[in-house]
């Protein structure tokens, strides 16, 4: 595979004939029939009831939406997208009874990833991660976060965000790229944990974040991985070089790091299986979006689930994505992961239909941009072969997608005739 451009065809003109969710909304799916869109230079500069576009967007290209659904392009706010190898034969030993923890212990999980990033060069960890993007683009995602802590060393650290960065080049998508550096001990630190998080606070975050490849910086806060001594001291050097944070929280244990992280205005809190109501009551304060894997949930065959009720009757805005990652979640289909949503987790369509949009926007800082289709923004939307919105979290195993405009252009068309 190369870095170069595809050939997208310019989305400028009106694409009238739609039935337009323009703003999803947790609490109700509003669906504005014969609507239409207007595209000029990649941004969106109307939207509407076709009844009432303005004469003079007549002399524009025409594309026929036919009566589909259009919806904001989906987001993918929590990825682990850039990583060497795969890890299926941890799957099979949990099947046979091996917990999480356990594989991990015996040098399995996150570390057997590390050793194999670290093995592959820059070239192949880009061809492997752009066959894995280019599954969830086919499904309309627009916009994507991308997490680096699979080479958890400077080096390595530094060519799984080179390699996240190329790929929003090559593939004409927003990606955020997140330093995971504090992801696991690695083995040359081992029984040193103290010594590590004082390499990633004093090298190795401040010299990427110099070199521009980081745009948030994560913790994994958990009994396995780091306390909230360690996770503060990764927060303060974030907020020394003006980086927001996020962080895996209260996936295996309640640590209360969702309460630390809301101190510290985090983007968003991810997994939060065993979080607390200060935890709760800290994000709602901060406006911290819960973001939910339930992928990963699904892959590791737990049974305690998130907060869903409390966190719905707090206000704190959810957010849903795939966590896609070679140990806990191999899952490249985000539409499969608002089915889940639903059924794993009993959000409603609409939360789930917001999940995957204006809250996932509001997960990665892109609230202005993307998660919505309104004027003044790119335009990053999707049109739907479905009758109904709910058809979007229904089925799992099929591609209802009929057109894609990313970055204000049409990057795939699957309906067969002209847009």
């Amino acid at each position: 595979m190369t870095d170069s451009k595809s050939s997208a065809l310019s989305a400028d003109g009106v694409w009238h004939s739609l039935r337009l969710l323009s703003h999803p909304e947790p609490s109700s799916v509003e669906v504005l029939e014969n609507a239409a869109i207007v595209v000029q230079d990649g941004t969106i500069v109307w939207t509407g009831r076709q009844s009432e576009l303005q004469a003079h967007f007549a002399a524009l290209p025409q594309h026929d939406g036919a009566g589909m659904l259009a919806t904001p392009g989906l987001i993918d706010c929590h990825t682990h997208l850039v990583y060497g190898g795969q890890r299926a034969n941890e799957f099979a030993l949990r099947l046979a009874g091996a917990t999480y923890e356990e594989v991990t212990r015996a040098g399995g999980g996150i570390i057997s990833t590390v050793r194999a990033t670290r093995e592959a060069s820059e070239h192949q960890l880009f061809d492997a991660s752009a066959r894995r993007l280019q599954e969830l683009l086919a499904e309309g995602v627009c916009a994507i976060e991308v997490k680096s802590g699979y080479g958890l060393s400077l080096e390595h650290e530094r060519k799984q965000l080179r390699v996240a960065r190329r790929l929003a080049q090559a593939y004409d998508v927003t990606v955020k790229t997140t330093f995971l550096g504090a992801h696991a001990l690695p083995p040359e630190y081992a029984g040193r944990s103290d010594d590590y998080i004082r390499l990633v606070c004093d090298e190795i975050l401040p010299i990427l974040a110099e070199e521009n490849l980081i745009d948030a910086v994560d913790v994994f806060c958990e009994n396995i991985a780091f306390d909230l001594n360690q996770t503060e001291q990764v927060f303060r050097t974030a907020q020394a070089l003006s980086l927001p944070v996020k962080l895996h929280a209260e996936q295996l244990s309640n640590m209360e790091g969702a309460a630390l992280a809301a101190s510290y205005g985090a983007l968003s809190c991810d997994h939060l299986e065993h979080l607390s109501s200060q935890g709760i009551d800290a994000m709602r304060a901060a406006g911290t979006v819960a973001v939910l894997l339930p992928g990963a949930y699904y892959t590791l065959q737990d049974t305690h689930l998130p907060p869903v009720h409390a966190l719905r009757q707090a206000g704190v805005p959810i957010a849903v994505s795939t966590d896609h990652n070679p140990g806990t979640s191999p899952a490249l289909s985000l539409l499969l992961m608002i089915n889940m949503a639903c059924t794993l987790f009993r959000l409603t369509v609409p939360e789930a239909i917001a999940g995957v949009t204006k809250h996932a926007a509001l997960a990665l800082g892109l609230q202005h941009s993307h998660g919505t289709i309104a004027v003044g923004q790119p335009a990053n939307f999707v049109l739907w072969r479905v009758n109904d919105v709910a058809e979007l979290a229904y089925w799992f195993g099929q591609r209802p997608v009929a057109a894609i405009v990313r970055q204000g252009k049409i990057q795939m068309l699957t309906s067969g005739r002209p847009l």
